[in-house]
């Protein structure tokens, strides 16, 4: 029987090797710490302190703006020193708050909670809410939100995904490594809160000691399976990962996977969880892999939240021979930063660094040859080069015939392109120009 796994998809060099055994490792503490207030999908959030005002690590600093939103802590203890426009990863200003690091590491009161699978499930969701943990694959949406399904929606399974297909990442895999204890326990609460008794952890097959760690602690688990995935980029993402597992297909959007009883949490995200509920622990830092051929020191890092990128950059031993782009995220779904200066937020997962031989400029890309490759290689089985060339022409609202919105932007379109069409960049074109 061969692994699980979806149809379409590629198979890029995964490149893990450079960071796979590097043990996670904590950052020095940051002189200082810019936090933006949009940091998560959905509404920003209001300041919940002024400039002057101390602040202590864990604190709360942004009040959740709506029901999608996500409250925001102070990293650090110190002084709030300014509340201003800042860039993010993606050159946009966003207002953030700057505090400067008085070094006393002084932690807000936290509630530790012993008994935590004796509380309810209203009392769960609660300490997830309060801690402003969000999905930390990358989307950022509010995880209190994924778990309030409406009740219309039942929810029968959890899957937690370890497959981490984007290439270069691995601080997944060294969580999975390092702290499989943790996944578990809050996979059982997650299971909890949702009432559903069936929990499963997807691991891409190129991470046997992962697979192994987990499969040892799931044993005593009869609820908890743990299965091997093929190595295939998409495979981690929600969609794929459900079909690969429980073979159901997600319909297009608007529907999500809980519009077939699936919800889905990384394995970042499930730690937090975990956190939140034990300890009372905010989302105050995450794990970023800082990798590529151009840095160094590629090092797996425990970040406070707010630190900026060239910190992180420094203490991999900065750039080797040059760097062409620096990417927040992967090369696959990740996008190059405009500066340094700009910091991690609870969805940066890594920092790329590729040196300049190594990127393509190509500001000639050619036609659409009509080859098929990117309908082939398409997980959600759309027609990438029709979706592409509508935008290209302008015709934005004949795209939405082809399924515009059910793209994830992926990139295996592109991935794939004999003619290095820029179709992601088409595709995003045209949302950013209609309405779903």
């Amino acid at each position: 029987m061969g692994l699980a796994t979806f149809k379409g998809g590629i198979h890029p060099h995964d490149k893990k090797e450079l960071s796979a055994d590097r043990p996670i490792v904590e950052t020095k503490p940051p002189q200082r710490v810019i936090i933006p207030l949009s940091q998560h999908l959905g509404a920003p959030c209001k300041p919940a302190v002024s400039i002057g005002q101390e602040v202590k690590k864990g604190e709360m600093i942004g009040e959740p703006g709506g029901f999608v939103s996500a409250a925001i802590h102070s990293s650090v203890s110190g002084k709030v020193i300014a509340i201003g426009e800042f860039p993010n990863a993606m050159g946009r200003m966003v207002t953030s708050i700057v505090i400067e690091n008085d070094g006393k590491e002084e932690w807000a009161t936290l509630k530790d909670n012993p008994d935590y699978m004796k509380l309810s499930p209203d009392e769960l969701k609660e300490k997830i809410k309060a801690a402003g943990i969000v999905g930390m694959g990358g989307a950022a949406f509010p995880t209190v939100v994924k778990l309030s399904p409406p009740k219309e929606k039942p929810i029968d399974t959890v899957i937690i995904n370890g497959a981490e297909c984007e290439p270069y990442l691995t601080a997944d895999y060294r969580l999975m490594v390092e702290r499989p204890d943790e996944i578990i326990e809050g996979l059982k609460i997650l299971m909890k809160i949702l009432g559903v008794n069936k929990g499963f952890i997807g691991i891409e097959n190129n991470k046997p000691d992962a697979i192994e760690k987990m499969k040892a602690l799931a044993k005593n688990e009869p609820n908890i399976e743990v299965w091997a995935l093929e190595v295939k980029y998409p495979q981690g993402a929600e969609k794929m990962l459900i079909k690969a597992i429980l073979d159901r297909e997600v319909p297009l959007p608007p529907a999500l996977p809980l519009d077939v009883g699936v919800v889905v949490h990384n394995v970042g995200t499930t730690i937090a969880i975990y956190e939140a509920v034990r300890y009372g622990k905010p989302l105050i830092e995450r794990v970023v892999t800082v990798t590529g051929e151009g840095i160094r020191e590629p090092k797996n890092l425990i970040v406070k939240i707010g630190t900026l990128i060239s910190q992180l950059i420094e203490e991999c031993g900065g750039f080797k021979d040059g760097a062409g782009k620096v990417v927040s995220g992967g090369p696959m779904m990740g996008f190059a930063i405009p500066s340094l200066d700009v910091a991690v937020t609870k969805g940066t997962s890594g920092v790329l660094v590729i040196p300049e031989k190594e990127v393509v400029h190509t500001e000639d890309f050619g036609p659409c040859i009509r080859c098929g490759r990117c309908i082939d290689a398409c997980p959600m089985e759309l027609m990438p080069s029709m979706l592409s060339l509508y935008s290209e022409k302008g015709f934005f609202e004949d795209a939405k015939a082809y399924n515009l919105w059910g793209c994830f932007e992926c990139g295996s379109c592109a991935y794939v392109c004999p003619s290095k069409r820029p179709i992601v960049q088409f595709i995003r074109l045209a949302k950013s120009m209609v309405k779903p």
